[in-house]
């Protein structure tokens, strides 16, 4: 039996499976190891029913996660499973290259994760190349949920948001100055709260305000990150992974073809494609 994990800092998606035929598809809270230590990502592993059922039968692991992007932080990961899953072989990596293998499978293309976070990179159809991104919610994450929520609540706050999307705001959320600063700047895992934020986007992304800013977020993911990998790649299509390039496709498309970019391919979750490149390979 084989694991594939998909997490992003907000949630986990899982896959187990046997022969190519699922055994349980669940879901738990994220494993970042920026954000969570060996100790805590143990004890989440230990709550969930699936995988204290399945535990012994897991022979392989497959993790891809946010924040898995150094030896150090891909170990923290390695060592909580590996105690968890004693007799599994567990393999971590940075969730791009989940997002190059979902999005891509051997083709090589600039992969782009634009979902709670943002982040992208050349992938050469084997390896992602690395770079300079993927700096987190305070310095980047261009265009990403947290981007959009961020500026959601500061229009808010600033009291310059428009009468119609203000109403609306303070229908949907019972949320004042004070207790928005706390959940902002004093609680736990803030991007998450910021990002939470997407599905009122979603739900009113026809409104020309709410628009405007979803724009402007894209423009920013394209000046920053993908016009400066194209420039070293003109040939190479566009590949997105994650809940916000899914959810605002149209807008996508509108701010790559302002920049002459083409996009190949853009999927909510990868976590599917994951199973079947996994399992036929078990």
């Amino acid at each position: 039996m084989i694991a594939v994990v998909y997490s992003g800092s907000h949630y986990a998606d899982w896959r187990l499976a046997d022969k190519e035929r699922v055994i349980a598809s669940f879901r738990t809270s994220g494993i970042n190891p920026y954000l969570n230590d060996e100790k805590s990502i143990v004890q989440l592993l230990s709550k969930n029913i699936n995988l204290i059922h399945h535990a012994e039968e897991i022979k392989k692991i497959y993790f891809f996660g946010a924040g898995a992007s150094s030896p150090e932080l891909k170990d923290v990961v390695h060592k909580a499973f590996s105690a968890f899953f004693k007799y599994g072989k567990v393999s971590v990596e940075h969730d791009l290259v989940a997002a190059a293998i979902a999005c891509c499978k051997n083709t090589p293309g600039i992969v782009c994760i634009l979902g709670s976070g943002s982040n992208a990179a050349w992938y050469d159809g084997k390896k992602i190349k690395p770079n300079n991104y993927g700096l987190g919610y305070i310095l980047a994450d261009e265009g990403s949920g947290n981007w959009l929520g961020r500026q959601l609540i500061k229009g808010y706050m600033s009291e310059t948001l428009p009468a119609n999307i203000h109403k609306k705001f303070v229908q949907r959320y019972d949320l004042d100055r004070k207790t928005l600063l706390e959940k902002v700047y004093r609680q736990k895992q803030p991007a998450l709260f910021l990002s939470s934020f997407t599905d009122f986007y979603i739900e009113n992304k026809e409104d020309n305000y709410i628009k405007s800013i979803i724009k402007n977020g894209f423009n920013q993911l394209f000046n920053v990150y993908l016009l400066p990998l194209h420039d070293e790649h003109p040939e190479a299509f566009l590949y997105f992974a994650g809940l916000v390039a899914a959810g605002f496709q149209d807008y996508l498309y509108e701010a790559a073809d302002e920049v002459n970019l083409k996009i190949a391919n853009v999927i909510k979750e990868p976590i599917n494609n994951l199973l079947t490149y996994y399992s036929s390979k078990n």
